[in-house]
């Protein structure tokens, strides 16, 4: 999507601002993920269940922030190529993330690791 942004040649004011701003959500994203994978190395039994709530959290606001992302591009009224390829992106990256907030919220489930 970033190259889209800095060739953004051809595209609209509107398409350019919606492109900006979910480039900048996704950024977001990678952000509160990176930040749950940080804390899934330091996983510490005294405070573990603190620990998985805050992972928990990340995960699902970088969900959220995938989301926020397609929500420009409708808000912005931008239809066609552009919104149908970054829709594709944006649905492949957020079945990832959600399939990896079950499996959070699975681990976070398990009393008999965390009590």
């Amino acid at each position: 999507m970033s190259a889209l942004l800095l060739n953004h040649k051809g595209l609209r004011p509107r398409e350019v601002s919606a492109m900006r701003d979910c480039v900048e959500t996704m950024g977001d994203s990678v952000d509160e993920l990176r930040r749950s994978i940080g804390e899934m190395g330091h996983l510490r039994s005294s405070n573990i269940a603190m620990q998985m709530s805050d992972i928990e959290t990340w995960v699902s606001a970088a969900l959220t922030e995938e989301d926020t992302c397609m929500d420009g591009f409708a808000e912005e009224g931008v239809v066609g190529a552009l919104k149908s390829a970054v829709r594709e992106r944006i649905v492949n990256v957020a079945h990832l993330t959600s399939n990896a907030l079950a499996l959070v919220n699975h681990l976070a489930s398990l009393e008999h690791v965390f009590p």
